[in-house]
């Protein structure tokens, strides 16, 4: 039996990055700067037009100075994350 993980929370993901933003008080055009990434992306992503690539969201957390897991973990709003194996 394949046992499928939850759904994950992209609006989250979404909505946390446009706080990420707000906090600092960074425009499009900021964020644009500092991440590398086109103004036009960062609108479709914040907007939730598209989901944005694992390397656009890596370029994302390292422009937030946010770790990678901690800006993912807005996936799993409503539902407990994986557990770390431990060894």
């Amino acid at each position: 039996m394949t046992i499928f993980p939850p759904d994950p929370d992209f609006e989250a993901l979404r909505l946390e990055l446009a706080r990420l933003r707000a906090v600092r008080g960074w425009s499009y055009d900021e964020l644009a700067t500092r991440s590398g990434l086109a103004r036009r992306t960062l609108i479709e992503i914040e907007q939730g037009r598209t989901i944005g690539t694992l390397k656009s969201w890596h370029a994302l957390a390292h422009a937030l100075n946010t770790p990678l897991d901690e800006l993912f973990a807005a996936l799993c709003n409503g539902h407990q994350p994986p557990k770390h194996a431990d060894g």
